[in-house]
């Protein structure tokens, strides 16, 4: 069975982290890359069982963790049809070259919209194209059930 590690970039997210590590239960592990968080950050993913990587002591991406990367943003929590949806997918034997897309609902201030195109986010550890500090999408990918829903407000 795949292992999968959660990977969150963090820079003062205390009021917003909580709400995506309750989400992040078919992860096996769960890795925080902080950029100098001054708030409570820190204390809340310790408190969470995740890993805490300062930015400035991290090489690269692909250094961390097992298996693959589910790459979200503190914003982000996965809907329980997607954690059903990453279950089912730990189940099944994979290709190791594979990239996985989801579906994104972004919260506006008039109301909830779906992003028109999936987002690569579950790539394998020795993944190299990233943009940023997530996974450069991958047209082939192929897209989990479910959403991810990133909220704008905390």
């Amino acid at each position: 069975m795949p292992l999968i590690t959660a990977l969150l970039h963090t820079h003062n997210d205390a009021l917003r982290l909580g709400r995506c590590l309750e989400t992040l239960y078919p992860c096996d592990e769960v890795v925080v890359i902080d950029y100098g968080s001054e708030d409570g950050t820190l204390h809340i993913a310790r408190a969470y069982g995740a890993k805490v990587i300062a930015a400035t002591s991290l090489a690269t991406p692909c250094s961390i963790g097992r298996g693959w990367l589910l790459c979200l943003d503190p914003l982000e929590s996965l809907t329980e049809a997607l954690a059903a949806s990453l279950y089912e997918w730990k189940s099944e034997s994979l290709s190791a070259d594979s990239s996985f897309s989801v579906l994104v609902r972004e919260e506006t201030a008039a109301g909830w919209i779906d992003q028109p195109q999936p987002q690569t986010r579950l790539v394998p550890a020795h993944w190299q194209r990233w943009q940023g500090r997530l996974p450069v999408n991958e047209p082939s990918s192929l897209t989990l059930e479910g959403r991810l829903l990133r909220f704008a407000f905390p």
